[in-house]
């Protein structure tokens, strides 16, 4: 009795992990298997006819999310231990953590775990990608799964240069417009303060991926370069509407600085496009040959 009492204990101190390791035995065999011969549109168009294949990829979809939402789980709890150090950086724009004032009584509290949060995110970043990668690899060819994978070191250095370019350059730049307005002296609260900058990190952080979405879906044969020149007119103008919603003002000089980098990024993606069709043409042509 005793004995299962422990066994019990154990398998239950140790779920969330055994959770969290299974993608990674997932992900040696989605490598290792012969796929299917049957290109990722092929798939999707079955799926579409036999809608009780939809009930399969909807089970799987949970599992994905659950393990997902287990490693955000755990890494929140490492964040914890951080998320003292990482506000006061966070704080460092305004001259600190002691720059903060709170009114009510969980404002600090709520702070805290914004910020415990948004670390939790960032260390689970590169798994959050397996676990996409693995809920769409067995509708891709070997070669395509491999190309996938090899995106996710490349989509974590881009989130944080994001994350990189909104506290360093947005930041300095903002802030001084915002707590002067008028000759307004404004004293930042905790909760506002860092809602403010975690929204500003994340959304900035994740329009980074753009390129590498790109560069992937073109891999794929999804998008062609042609089309990204063809459409840059409209692209900028859903940059400025992306770029309104995240800037943090209303004034034009910091939406511009959100815009800048964005349509940079769209226009590098173009290339990456062009590099991509290239890359397939030739492979295409070396099959053929």
């Amino acid at each position: 009795m005793i004995r299962r009492f422990f066994a019990f204990l154990w398998r239950l101190l140790t779920f969330p992990f055994r959770l969290v390791a299974r993608p990674f035995r997932a992900l040696a065999s989605a490598i290792s298997q012969e796929p299917e011969d049957t290109p990722a549109v092929e798939a999707f168009s079955r799926t579409l006819e036999n809608p009780f294949l939809l009930l399969e990829h909807l089970e799987a979809l949970r599992g994905h999310l659950l393990r997902l939402v287990a490693a955000l789980g755990l890494t929140t709890a490492v964040g914890f231990a951080f998320a003292a150090r990482v506000l006061d950086w966070l704080a460092r724009p305004i001259g600190g953590i002691q720059s903060l004032q709170a009114i009510e009584v969980t404002e600090s509290v709520s702070a805290f775990m914004r910020v415990s949060l948004l670390t939790g995110f960032v260390l689970a970043f590169p798994y959050i990608c397996l676990e996409l990668f693995l809920f769409i690899a067995p509708g891709l060819k070997r070669r395509e799964r491999f190309l996938v994978l090899t995106t996710i070191p490349v989509a974590f250095v881009l989130f944080v240069a994001g994350l990189s370019f909104a506290y360093y350059v947005m930041l300095p730049v903002a802030l001084p417009f915002l707590l002067n307005f008028m000759g307004i002296t404004t004293v930042p609260r905790p909760a506002n303060y860092i809602r403010f900058v975690t929204g500003l990190l994340f959304w900035i952080g994740m329009s980074f991926q753009f390129p590498l979405i790109i560069y992937a879906m073109a891999a794929l044969g999804m998008v062609r370069a042609r089309m990204l020149v063809e459409g840059w007119r409209i692209a900028i103008v859903i940059i400025a509407v992306v770029a309104a919603a995240v800037t943090p003002t209303v004034d034009p000089v910091n939406m511009g600085l959100v815009m800048a980098p964005m349509i940079l990024l769209y226009f590098f993606s173009i290339g990456l496009a062009a590099f991509a069709e290239r890359t397939r043409t030739r492979r295409s042509e070396k099959e053929a040959g």
